[in-house]
């Protein structure tokens, strides 16, 4: 496709709104977690939730690398800079709060050698350019990033290029989808059933529709595949409640113009190649998720910035208040807490989610779904 005006077609939405409100039962909830931030915003964005009966609700998921990212991670790419590293990273992270009122760019303020990148050949030729200091890349990402972090490191193999190592946070989408269904800790904390789920869009064009399978049998919940036009966000929308009322527990691809069944399998072979899985990983706001994330392997951990620099354990925890780890668990809504638009703005960002650009809370501010939700509590008041 060469144009996304097909898929904001005013008139195809109203057809679709109108058979989403046919299908849906009255009789019951339908709860849907979109796991992407990219389909948060798009929901927002274009005011889908509005289009929606009321018994449809999206329930926001962890699907936000930044946003998952703890505290003490953070803590370490810091630690990395003030001994005296460059540290290279994407954009988002540099917002981000650690402990202690810090993030990476107080700390680039502070002093500390850090920068903004826009890729992974970046950090290398910053590597290339300054042969007598350590550059450290700080990686984060699903497995969309993942490839492009893997290119590098066999690059730096490649060329020797021994001041140059990774510190790795990739985490992986069916552990944290598999930790929410079946986490009895989550489940007693008050986590909201969930009906069905979106597929992430970017991360299944690598690694394709068939992960999924397993989530859909096993816990017998439906996922569709959706893409990021608010009528693909709609379209699988209908695929889930349809799914639902026949009692179906399937994968569905919506996205069939970008996903395959397959994936990129060129990307997934040059990720088993530099990596392997970690045991277990912390997610902020799920916790310890076994088997969730990866390291670097062995053949290159030369260029492993966890073996070459001795870290601290970082014990930081979020700012009082913050509600983002029970947002990233779906258990609530950015407008739930109390900081949220008052002390916790985006030029004064008091957790992850404000701070990324694909963040629940970042959504709620940049098209204004907390007014409306304020709107409706006022009137609620008003009526009682």
């Amino acid at each position: 496709m060469k144009y996304v005006d097909e898929f904001r077609d005013k008139a195809i939405a109203k057809k679709l709104a109108a058979e989403i409100a046919g299908e849906a039962d009255p009789g019951r909830q339908y709860n849907l977690m979109e796991f992407c931030g990219g389909h948060t915003h798009a929901i927002f964005r274009y005011g889908v939730q509005d289009l929606m009966p009321d018994n449809v609700d999206f329930v926001h998921g962890p699907g936000c690398p930044v946003c998952v990212l703890p505290i003490p991670r953070i803590d370490n790419a810091i630690e990395l800079a003030t001994q005296g590293a460059i540290v290279c990273t994407y954009g988002d992270m540099m917002r981000v709060p650690a402990s202690r009122k810090n993030s990476l760019i107080k700390a680039k303020a502070a002093g500390s050698d850090i920068r903004m990148v826009y890729s992974t050949q970046d950090a290398l030729k910053i590597a290339r350019d300054n042969p007598d200091r350590e550059v450290v890349f700080f990686a984060i990402g699903f497995e969309t990033t993942t490839p492009p972090t893997a290119v590098a490191i066999k690059a730096a193999f490649a060329e020797k290029l021994a001041n140059f190592t990774v510190f790795c946070n990739h985490v992986l989408t069916p552990a944290a989808i598999q930790h929410i269904l079946q986490s009895p800790e989550l489940r007693a904390l008050g986590q909201v059933q969930i009906d069905g789920f979106y597929g992430p869009s970017h991360v299944s064009s690598i690694i394709g529709s068939a992960p999924y399978d397993y989530f859909a049998e096993e816990f017998q919940k439906p996922v569709v595949i959706a893409g990021f036009e608010p009528l693909d966000v709609m379209q699988s929308t209908l695929m889930l409640i349809r799914q639902i009322n026949r009692g179906r527990f399937e994968v569905q691809n919506q996205y069939t113009r970008v996903v395959t069944p397959e994936g990129n399998e060129k990307a997934q072979a040059i990720v088993r190649e530099v990596f392997e899985l970690r045991r277990s990983f912390e997610w902020r706001g799920l916790g310890e998720v076994p088997y969730s994330a990866l390291k670097i392997k062995e053949e290159f951990a030369g260029f492993d910035a966890e073996r070459r620099f001795a870290l601290t354990k970082s014990t930081g925890k979020d700012v009082k208040g913050c509600e983002c780890p029970a947002i990233l668990r779906g258990v609530k809504k950015p407008t739930d807490c109390t900081l949220f638009g008052t002390v916790c703005t985006p030029d004064n960002p008091q957790g992850s989610c404000m701070v990324s650009s694909e963040g629940s809370c970042a959504a709620y501010w940049s098209y204004g779904r907390f007014r409306l939700d304020i709107a409706k509590g006022k009137a609620g008041e008003a009526a009682e």
